[in-house]
């Protein structure tokens, strides 16, 4: 993973972190969601090795505090 990115959260599925990068980006935040599940072709891996949600570096604190502020 580039210097520059950081992954602020793992989740057991993609709807879950889906959701919570709305969340980020109704906040201003961009982000992507990284999961590893064969192109879709393995969605149990998923479980196995999860969902990262992933923003810069620079707005990372501001990601966290949207998400601890939520709950989520």
């Amino acid at each position: 993973m580039p210097d520059d990115i950081v992954a602020i959260r793992a989740f057991s599925d993609e709807i879950e972190a889906d959701m919570a990068l709305q969340l980020l980006e109704g906040g201003g935040v961009r982000g992507f969601v990284f999961k590893d599940d064969a192109g879709g072709m393995e969605p149990h891996l998923q479980r196995t090795s999860g969902v990262r949600l992933i923003v810069n570096r620079a707005e990372a604190e501001r990601a966290l505090e949207i998400l601890q502020s939520l709950d989520i």
